[in-house]
């Protein structure tokens, strides 16, 4: 790739570049320009009709054209570096064959907002394993990156935030991945039944239809890595279990990856219960978000006190999600920022 030229002040007005009209630039704005290696490059990154150069527009407020392959920026300086970044980035992605995506370019905006040397390689081409679509599961974010690698070197890695920043998701993928390389035997998905406080008896239907509603988001993720057929026979010969929390007492888990999900809403008692399950060869990933307790008033979550507790213990990491995380549609991290914001009365 090539970058061309960056130009401040009046030395502006003698780029062949056309002026939008009515838009004046100051002593802080900058024309710069980008141009990929090649016009195949250039198609890819710019998009249909600009779609992508567009997006960027949008997401940086730097106003985008181009010029046969070459790119035009125009904006405040720092939001035009970070233009310039993220373009270098996206086509360092391309040159490596990344399908490019719009949600992909979305990431790729806060990311480097984030951190500005990251390098967008190291995250999106991070696969951990192929979905039954034949889709790459990667990180998205930083923190998705960093919730990976600890779970790749430690033993018990705790993964804190919103909804729709891919905690379970990104663990059930790992645990996947893992067995098909033989490094576990088994996996057990875990969750605790808080809403019926797990005394399901009042409940209709037999044991596994009480429980069901509680673990479906886990069977969800599961399916949608591996196909349906592939997943129920495993769960059938005992390989993956699905469980409520409760099922867990007395056992000792050897050579497995255990997810605990929605751990906000463990008691300290559980918690605790739950952590020391753990046998020779296993590995633990507990997700939840302390802001969405479902507990009695007055207990304290289980996910809280480990916060605390185990925080300077070895083998165990803490990472932690924001809002900038958020990997769904993109009303979720709107939607996360404002119940955030919102102080009540």
């Amino acid at each position: 790739m090539r970058l061309i030229c960056t130009i401040q002040g009046g030395i502006l007005n003698s780029l062949d570049i056309n002026k939008p009209k009515g838009f004046l630039l100051n002593d802080t704005m900058q024309r710069q320009t980008f141009e990929p290696a090649d016009t195949r490059l250039a198609h890819a990154l710019f998009g249909q009709q600009n779609r992508h150069l567009l997006q960027i527009e949008r997401l940086t407020g730097v106003r985008v054209s181009s010029k046969g392959t070459t790119a035009l920026l125009e904006g405040s300086g720092a939001s035009v570096a970070l233009s310039v970044r993220m373009l270098e980035e996206l086509t360092s992605l391309l040159e490596k064959g990344f399908p490019l995506r719009s949600p992909d370019i979305e990431y790729a905006e806060r990311i480097l907002s984030m951190d500005s040397s990251a390098k967008l390689a190291d995250i999106f081409l991070d696969t951990v394993t192929v979905s039954s679509r034949n889709k790459a599961i990667a990180p998205k974010s930083l923190a998705q990156k960093a919730y990976l690698d600890a779970m790749r070197r430690n033993d018990v890695v705790f993964g804190i935030g919103p909804a729709g920043t891919g905690k379970t998701y990104l663990a059930m993928a790992m645990a996947v991945a893992l067995m098909k390389k033989k490094e576990i035997s088994r996996i057990v998905l875990v969750r605790p039944a808080v809403e019926a406080g797990e005394k399901l008896g009042f409940l209709p239907g037999d044991l596994a239809e009480k429980v069901n509603p509680y673990l479906r988001p886990l069977y969800d993720a599961l399916y949608d890595l591996m196909d349906f057929d592939r997943g129920q026979a495993l769960i059938d010969h005992g390989v993956i279990e699905v469980a409520p929390l409760a099922f867990m007492r007395g056992r000792t888990l050897n050579d497995a990856f255990v997810i605990l999900d929605e751990a906000q809403n463990t008691t300290t008692e559980q918690m605790k219960m739950f952590l020391t399950r753990l046998g020779f060869g296993s590995r633990a990933v507990i997700t939840g978000d302390v802001t969405q307790t479902d507990l009695p008033n007055g207990r304290i979550s289980g996910l809280v006190q480990a916060m605390e507790v185990l925080g300077q213990v070895e083998g165990v990491r803490f990472v932690r999600f924001t809002d900038m995380d958020v990997v769904r549609h993109p009303i979720v991290q709107a939607i996360v920022r404002a119940y955030d914001a919102h102080k009540p009365g």
